[in-house]
């Protein structure tokens, strides 16, 4: 197929790097042909743009970046989308799509119209629940008019999206099970396919312990180490992952806690003292993406904890499968995604129901048992959920799927 893939999101964004190029690039491979409209910002554009054109020109994916612009709220959002848009009409009146892939919903919104005016195929990739994520990560006040006519105004493009679609992707069966309790017609449930946020297993991989690292980061042989690789604040429950630190330590003295975040150090410190936790016990370092496979060398657990909320129930952690790539064994929480079928059913991690210090008690003790199985195996074990191949295979069947209709 002739694709035009949009997104709001940057291919020079590190999301753009791991969650969007390595797809299409694996779909270039099944005989698939994209261009691709994204919104950059400009820092990143600066610095990045060359490395991204070149590689994908190598690929043959035409790339027409347009600016991200960020002020005034909102208004901002739908100059950015007009701009899409207008690219898009104009580019489809040269390449004429089969199908136009929108990541999201403001790139779904284009795709409605490119259905409606020149017949191509409307692929909604939803990455999930996003108007619901804004109200449950506290982005947008629903008490405050402005937000909950934005709210509402979305919550009805939604199901429009899920509506007309040729091809729904959704990345969790449990975001499906929501969206079949809506007013979705049969016959598009039928058109939807799951396909989890996949890892680069060749990026991605068990590698011998650094011990050089281990000590410029101010850490002893012996120590075990907890990792957690990511954001701070929003939906990530950052205080109740201080504590199960906080119950490992206790129960093993030896822990110490590696943390690689784009946010300010300060942040991770403060909910450090708010619970009494030694912040020399603590390392916190940001890390490229392709730095990190060198840090999770040296970890023996990581952790992830998500505000279990509805908005995340159509959630797929992308660190998750980085982690289980590096053979690093994780503590996660239920309620978010298919997370805790996954663990379960790969044995890959704990899951931890509730943060009592008695939840917390019996996993940190079972967390401590699962740093002895080899990491070739808690690796293996998550390939099949996980490995970008495997991402890459359910895309082509899902696009096989909806020419076949």
């Amino acid at each position: 197929m002739n694709v035009l893939y949009i997104s709001y999101d940057g291919m020079t964004d590190n999301l753009g790097q791991s969650q969007v190029i390595p797809y299409l690039k694996g779909l270039v491979g099944y005989g698939h042909h994209f261009d691709i409209i994204s919104c950059e910002k400009p820092d990143k554009f600066s610095t990045k743009e060359t490395e991204i054109r070149n590689l994908l020109d190598s690929l043959n994916i035409g790339w027409y970046p347009l600016p991200y612009t960020k002020r005034p709220p909102v208004l901002s959002s739908v100059l950015d989308v007009f701009r899409m848009y207008r690219k898009a009409y104009s580019l489809n009146r040269v390449n004429k799509y089969d199908a136009v892939h929108c990541r999201s919903y403001f790139s779904g919104m284009i795709g409605q119209v490119m259905k409606t005016k020149f017949a191509d195929k409307f692929i909604f990739d939803m990455r999930g629940f996003w108007p619901d994520e804004r109200i449950d990560g506290d982005l947008w006040n629903i008490k405050n008019p402005v937000y909950r006519i934005i709210y509402n105004y979305f919550k009805k493009k939604e199901l429009q999206f899920f509506n007309e679609a040729d091809l729904n992707i959704s990345l969790t069966h449990a975001g499906l099970n929501e969206i079949k309790k809506m007013n979705v017609r049969k016959e598009q449930i039928d058109k939807f396919s799951i396909i989890p946020c996949c890892s680069d297993y060749e990026l991605f991989k068990p590698l011998p312990r650094d011990m050089v690292l281990v000590k410029q980061l101010g850490f002893e042989e012996s120590n075990k180490i907890l990792c957690y690789l990511g954001s701070i604040g929003t939906w990530y429950m950052f205080d109740e992952m201080m504590a199960m630190f906080k119950q490992l330590h206790f129960q093993d003295n030896s822990f110490r806690l590696l943390i690689m975040t784009p946010e300010p150090p300060s942040m991770v410190y403060d909910s450090a003292q708010k619970l009494d936790i030694n912040a020399d016990l603590i390392k916190v370092l940001s890390a490229t993406r392709q730095q990190v496979p060198q840090f999770l060398s040296i970890a023996h657990l990581g952790i992830s904890f998500i505000k279990p909320c509805f908005s995340k129930l159509s959630s797929s952690p992308t660190k998750m499968g980085e982690m289980l790539a590096a053979g690093v064994p994780l503590i996660c929480n239920s309620g978010v995604g298919d997370v805790e079928r996954i663990i379960n059913d790969t044995k890959t991690g704990v899951i931890i129901h509730g943060f009592s210090e008695e939840e917390m008690q019996s996993v940190a003790k079972k967390a401590i048992e699962m740093i002895q199985i080899p990491r070739e195996n808690i690796r293996e074990q998550s390939r099949p959920v996980f490995a970008l191949e495997s991402g890459v295979k359910l895309y082509a069947q899902a696009y096989d799927k909806m020419q076949n209709q």
